[in-house]
């Protein structure tokens, strides 16, 4: 089956990271991501997502981004069962993370993510500079070709197959 959710939006408060009993690194937090349409005179409507990142993911999150970070991730959808505090059943929906990327310029990802993407291997469109427009060569001439060059097919047979 197929479940991939790839979303972007900015982080509601600042992550933080917890170990499991295992000592496996553990970060759940929530994003805010806009919806695409809005009503002619209405505001824009937000859609509010939980993320759950693990071991290295769940450190990077921790370490290079902050509350209102822009944030990409590609994960995948996962529901839990469990039961509140007053004992009602509950479903918890949420995305977890396989990939977590910046969005933002690098300037707006706090707790030294500029300082991150400048010594780490950034991508290299943010690293390139603009491109110049390559000198315009002549399109190679060919020579027309003859009628002669053709076949005609007998094509009132049947097909050979």
């Amino acid at each position: 089956m197929l479940n991939v959710v790839a979303i972007m939006g900015r982080l509601v408060a600042d992550p933080e990271l917890r170990t499991t009993q295992q000592g496996t690194n553990v970060c759940s937090f929530r994003i805010a991501c806009d919806r695409n349409f809005a009503r002619q005179g209405e505001q824009r409507q937000a859609d509010f997502i939980d993320i759950v990142a693990w071991r290295q993911q769940a450190e990077f999150v921790c370490k290079y981004f902050q509350k209102g970070s822009l944030i990409a991730i590609e994960g995948s959808l996962q529901t839990r069962q469990y039961q509140d505090k007053n004992g009602n059943n509950r479903t918890a929906v949420e995305v977890v993370a396989n990939n977590i990327n910046f969005a933002g310029p690098k300037n707006s990802n706090a707790g030294g993510g500029a300082n991150y993407q400048n010594h780490h291997s950034a991508p290299a469109y943010q690293n390139a500079a603009p491109a110049r427009p390559a000198a315009v060569e002549a399109a190679p001439s060919y020579s027309a070709g003859n009628a002669d060059d053709f076949a005609v097919i007998d094509d009132s047979d049947d097909l050979p197959f």
